[in-house]
């Protein structure tokens, strides 16, 4: 058993530093560690909370995840990101935050990785079942508007589906 990619979600600081130390001094030095640079406190993690019954049970997650209306908070934690040995850097949800992920693509070397989390995916899949868009062309125009934007990784629920369409369209 063992993992290629850690992806410590808690963005607590200091996080990547210690798994970086941990993992070295252990050898396992191949390991990567995704960053969770820039996780914004966002509505658009609903469908996966309610399908999971994760609701915070007191507060909100505001007060540890990113401010929507900040979008330089993520340099900032890019740079600090960096510094502590993180091999990727994530901007989580993805396609609201095309911005932010092209801002880090602007200020580092490191691959950028965007989440293309439930809410994004419901809002395409809930369209396409009224017949309001076509889900193969939006889905596939989504995750090149990621690749666009400066995303070296794109996590999605359509992973399979697109690989299918492009495989399909002799695209890939």
């Amino acid at each position: 058993a063992g993992s290629d990619v850690i992806a410590p979600s808690d963005m607590m600081d200091g996080r990547v530093m210690a798994i970086r130390d941990a993992l070295d001094s252990e050898g396992f030095t191949d390991a990567s560690i995704l960053a969770y640079t820039a996780k914004y406190a966002s509505a658009y993690y609903g469908p996966f909370r309610d399908a999971l019954d994760s609701h915070p049970g007191f507060g909100d997650k505001k007060t540890y995840q990113q401010d929507p209306g900040n979008g330089r908070e993520a340099i900032i934690e890019c740079g600090l990101d960096e510094a502590e040995g993180a091999d990727m850097l994530m901007v989580k949800p993805g396609l609201p935050y095309l911005d932010v992920i092209h801002r880090l693509r602007q200020n580092t070397d490191l691959p950028i990785a965007a989440y293309h989390v439930s809410g994004e995916y419901a809002m395409l899949k809930a369209a396409a079942e009224r017949g309001w868009l076509n889900e193969k062309d939006v889905a596939l125009e989504t995750l090149l508007c990621f690749r666009r934007a400066g995303c070296d990784v794109i996590l999605t629920y359509y992973a399979k589906q697109a690989a299918k369409w492009l495989s399909e369209d002799g695209a890939w």
